[in-house]
C-alpha cells in the first residue's frame, strides 16, 4: 500500500480521488473480514466507521486544515494501541454510526498515513485549533 508521508501529498489525493475516508485499525487485512462493534452496545455495526477527508461544504478554511482534524480526531487509538495506524480507503456508505460517522461497506485501501505526515497534522491543529474547547449553539 503507497504511504504519505505529507499534507500536500494528502490534499492531493483527496482532491483526486474523493470521496475519501481515514480509519484508525490493524489496517485492511485485519479489517476485510470483520465490521467495526460500538463499544458501548457491544452491537456489530453493518460496515467499517471511518472520518471523511472531503471537507463539508460549510467548511471555509484551507482543506489542511480539515485533514489535520480529521487525522488528529482518533490519534489516540494509535497511543493506545501502536498496532493501529491511520490509513486511507473508499467505499460504499451503508449506514451512519453511534457519532453520526459513516460506516463502509465494500471497502478498498488506498494508502497507509506516515508517523511524519501524523506529526505534520498534529502540529498544524495545535497551531490553528482551539482544541478542547467545548461546542457553542
Amino acid at each position: 500500500m503507497r504511504e504519505l508521508s505529507s499534507l500536500d501529498e494528502l490534499v492531493e489525493l483527496v482532491r483526486a480521488e474523493p470521496p475519501l475516508y481515514v480509519r484508525y485499525s490493524e489496517g485492511y487485512d485485519a479489517d476485510s473480514e470483520r465490521n467495526s462493534i460500538d463499544t458501548e452496545s457491544g452491537l456489530e455495526l453493518p460496515g467499517l466507521s471511518v472520518n471523511p477527508l472531503e471537507a463539508e461544504r460549510w467548511w471555509t478554511r484551507p482543506l489542511e486544515d480539515w485533514l489535520a482534524r480529521q487525522l488528529c480526531q482518533y490519534r489516540h487509538l494509535r497511543e493506545e494501541n501502536p498496532d493501529r495506524y491511520p490509513w486511507v480507503l473508499t467505499g460504499r456508505t451503508v449506514a451512519r454510526g453511534p457519532d453520526s460517522e459513516p460506516l463502509l461497506a465494500d471497502v478498498e485501501p488506498v494508502a497507509r498515513i506516515s508517523d511524519e505526515l501524523l506529526d505534520e497534522a498534529q502540529a498544524r491543529y495545535e497551531r490553528n485549533f482551539d482544541a478542547g474547547r467545548g461546542p457553542e449553539g
